[in-house]
């Protein structure tokens, strides 16, 4: 399982998220952590909306293209919500992968 954290430097609420996701132990994923300001195309879709996370689903059994992967975005958590309650709202949206 793979997510994706759109983020920029400087960014509390990115910071934030990121934080909470690492410290989750019960959920196995990668989290790839993506600069906006590396790229313009991620700057132009993303430069109001950071956070932003998706999670990866997989093509097949090459689980290491997420070039060509589908995304599907995640709802933004409150920037209050705990690490319980993210582990919470991900096992949610997780639970159709299958690959917990």
């Amino acid at each position: 399982m793979r997510l994706i954290l759109y983020s920029k430097p400087g960014c509390h609420l990115c910071e934030g998220l990121q934080e909470k996701l690492e410290q989750i132990e019960s959920i196995k994923f990668q989290l790839e952590v993506r600069d906006i300001t590396q790229h313009d195309d991620w700057f132009q879709a993303y430069q109001y909306e950071v956070p932003v996370l998706f999670k990866v689903h997989p093509l097949g059994n090459n689980s290491a293209d997420v070039a060509s992967s589908p995304l599907e975005q995640l709802p933004r958590p409150s920037p209050r919500c705990t690490v319980a309650q993210l582990e919470q709202m991900l096992q949610k949206y997780l639970q159709s992968d299958g690959s917990k």
